[in-house]
């Protein structure tokens, strides 16, 4: 039954958290397999460019409102303009080399109602379907619920990005709808998709990560014995 006040009408439930939430430090977040920091146009930008370039064919730009990048300086200039101010709050992949080979930032931070976005979301070759990228994805969330004590944690992409929804579902968001016509990128539409997680989902959200991430859970190969969606 859900709870009435003094009139008999429906409200929500208490609020069981400190707001505001503190904003997200620049601070860099370390797992076994990849270091998570604050993004360096200096220097990240060539590194991250021929991480990039792995992907040949661009399939990993269509959805993303800017790029392809044409050269380290150019990459550089975007960096500089757009991936250095607190929202959004961009960070640089490092991988088991500390080598730069994907981006991924905060955004739409909201300490006042503790709800913070994860976006801008560029796994190079070199990340995609392996445990450095879902660790990544779980050191971000970590960060949001265990050490800022966020209630929301939101994921949104392009209606039509398939693989960016299923990696939402994957990693444990929930969806909550489309919306229609939100924005428009490269001249085109955007139909809106929205996922979250929120702090009551955590808990068992995190168990499920550090089971999958436990280096028990992989071969001599790396290779998972048991998925993370199982």
């Amino acid at each position: 039954m859900p709870r009435t006040n003094d009139l008999g009408q429906p409200i929500g439930d208490p609020l069981d958290v400190a707001l505001p939430c503190p904003f997200p430090p620049r601070e860099p977040m370390t797992g076994r397999r990849v270091t998570i920091v604050p993004s360096d146009p200096v220097a990240h930008a060539e590194a991250l460019l021929n991480a990039f370039c792995l992907d040949e064919k661009g399939r990993n730009w269509t959805y993303l409102p800017y790029g392809p990048f044409a050269s380290a300086g150019e990459l550089r200039a975007w960096l500089e303009a757009t991936c250095t101010g607190d929202d959004p709050l961009f960070h640089t992949i490092l991988d088991r080399e500390g080598q730069p080979v994907g981006l991924a930032s905060y955004l739409r931070i909201d300490p006042a109602n503790g709800a913070i976005e994860v976006g801008h979301i560029h796994l190079s070759p070199r990340l995609q379907r392996t445990d450095m990228s879902t660790e990544a994805m779980f050191l971000m969330m970590a960060r949001v619920f265990d050490t800022l004590g966020y209630r929301r944690y939101e994921w949104k992409c392009d209606a039509l990005n398939a693989p960016s929804r299923a990696a939402a579902e994957r990693l444990g968001f929930s969806f909550e709808g489309i919306f229609r016509q939100a924005t428009h990128y490269k001249g085109r539409n955007r139909d809106t998709a929205w996922y979250a997680i929120i702090d009551k989902d955590w808990p068992a959200q995190k168990d499920r990560f550090l089971r999958w991430l436990d280096p028990s859970n992989f071969d001599e190969k790396g290779r998972q014995k048991t998925p993370l969606a199982g």
